[in-house]
């Protein structure tokens, strides 16, 4: 067997994975001067580094091991389907048992009449997917000048051209030629930064009424549809007003055009029912899956179309896929996952459980003197770092600046919580008991105490 169980010791390693690994949306350059954490094993929301090193990792992976690490079932029912039939194609006119069942199962869980699946192997081909989809719906109806897709600003869909141009990252766009023609950003619903002086559900409506002034603005005629995250997730977990998804409900149903809820980050439980749809009262046409489908055990993602949308794509043929679409493996593996997920009531642990718990945790952390605001849905949650709450101030550093050593010290006391700007933001994987929240919150306050002396070193605060 090529595994490398008795691995070599850490600096070997970091060393050769300087040497060799391209690492995503990394300086590789910096990276190879400091050295990689090496992560060896898992278990529930536990990490191992190659220095024995035990981690609470409040970031469940990427968003996505919801089950937690360590379940064998998941491991057994790969290695079975690999056994039986380890690759085959969803192309030509063939099908197989667990993509059968998967599509099936996703058609149950999913709201109102998204009932239909498109298999990929990731958030990002998905989207990709949804691109061409929508565009080829109009077109089949007719109207092919329907072909701009608005999102936001500070959004994320995914990292290739398509998705990555569907995101309104500016970071990513300096890159490679994006966004590609016709993708259309408004504003995002992010009161904290952007509110001003408008209460909340003067500025959740303001933000939600851009979309109508970009249809009108672009014609009626030209646009396709809108995409957005019920909740956003790599923009820092910015959670909309209460005023603003009913607005833009109210907007894609006046001028029909399609909406396409990412559900990608949120999906599969993570604020506390199956989908995000259902806990902010979106009516989606299109819902974007991945991550939380395999736990993240398996590459798998695809999109849930309403009965609309796929009786007219189904008309013709569709000409687009991908090797991987329905991959058999990865599909046996979700569909465990989901099995786990019923079968164990996680949803309902996070729904009547650990969500209230860790939000009452979460939101305390206000009272600590570098935090503004806390915002949490289900078990994803995020916090404001900032020098004055009352004027909701930036940082006098760069932006990011102040998360990063955050984010440092976090990782120092043995806690994965990541930085957008300077938001921290947390997404623990969804079996999280609450003696974990208890270190969870513990470790995140040290870190802001160690963080809050840094800034006074540097005159920051």
């Amino acid at each position: 067997m090529s595994m490398i169980s008795n691995h070599l010791p850490t600096a070997e390693l970091q060393a050769l994975d300087a040497a060799h690994h391209m690492h995503p949306f990394t300086c590789n350059s910096e990276l190879s001067q400091k050295g990689a954490r090496v992560i060896t094993r898992a278990k529930g929301v536990t990490l191992t580094d190659s220095d024995g090193h035990e981690i609470l990792d409040a970031m469940a992976g990427l968003w996505c091991v919801n089950v937690g690490y360590g379940r064998d079932e998941l491991a057994d029912v790969a290695a079975r389907q690999m056994r039986e039939l380890p690759y085959y194609n969803t192309f030509f006119q063939t099908t197989h048992v667990p993509a059968i069942a998967l599509a099936q199962k996703i058609a149950e869980l999913a709201p109102g009449d998204l009932n239909n699946v498109f298999f990929a192997g990731s958030g990002s081909e998905a989207n990709d997917t949804n691109i061409r989809m929508v565009r080829h719906y109009w077109a089949m109806k007719n109207k092919p000048s329907k072909s701009i897709i608005i999102s936001r600003h500070n959004a994320y869909h995914g990292s290739s051209v398509g998705s990555g141009s569907l995101g309104g990252m500016s970071g990513m766009h300096a890159q490679g030629g994006m966004p590609i023609p016709d993708i259309h950003h408004i504003n995002q619903p992010d009161w904290w930064a952007d509110g001003g002086e408008l209460s909340p559900k003067e500025f959740g409506l303001q933000r939600a009424q851009e979309l109508e002034k970009a249809i009108l603005d672009l014609g009626e005629d030209r646009v396709a549809a809108f995409i957005a995250e019920p909740v956003q997730g790599a923009g820092g977990v910015i959670v909309a007003p209460d005023s603003y998804w009913p607005e833009i409900q109210r907007i894609c149903d006046k001028y029909e055009i399609l909406l396409i809820a990412d559900e990608v980050i949120c999906g599969f439980g993570r604020t506390g029912q199956w989908f995000g749809s259902e806990t902010l009262g979106i009516r989606p046409d299109i819902m974007t899956i991945a991550k939380g489908l395999s736990s993240g055990y398996a590459p798998i993602g695809g999109s849930i179309v309403s009965d609309e949308v796929a009786s007219i794509i189904s008309k013709g043929e569709f000409n687009h896929g991908y090797t991987y679409s329905g991959h058999p493996v990865a599909a046996a593996v979700a569909l465990e996952n989901l099995r786990i997920l019923e079968d164990e009531n996680i949803i309902t642990h996070v729904k009547d459980v650990v969500a209230p718990y860790l939000a009452e945790k979460w939101q305390a952390l206000v009272g600590h003197p570098l935090v503004g605001e806390a915002k949490i849905v289900g078990l994803m949650g995020s916090i404001a770092l900032t020098p004055n709450k009352e004027t909701r101030a930036p940082f006098e550093a760069e932006v990011g600046t102040v998360g990063y050593i955050c984010r440092e010290r976090c990782f120092a006391n043995n806690l994965v919580m990541r930085h957008v700007g300077d938001r921290m933001i947390i997404a623990p994987p969804l079996v999280i008991s609450t003696d974990e929240i208890d270190t969870l919150i513990a470790r995140a306050r040290t870190s802001l105490d160690e963080c809050h002396e840094i800034l006074k070193e540097k005159g920051l605060i």
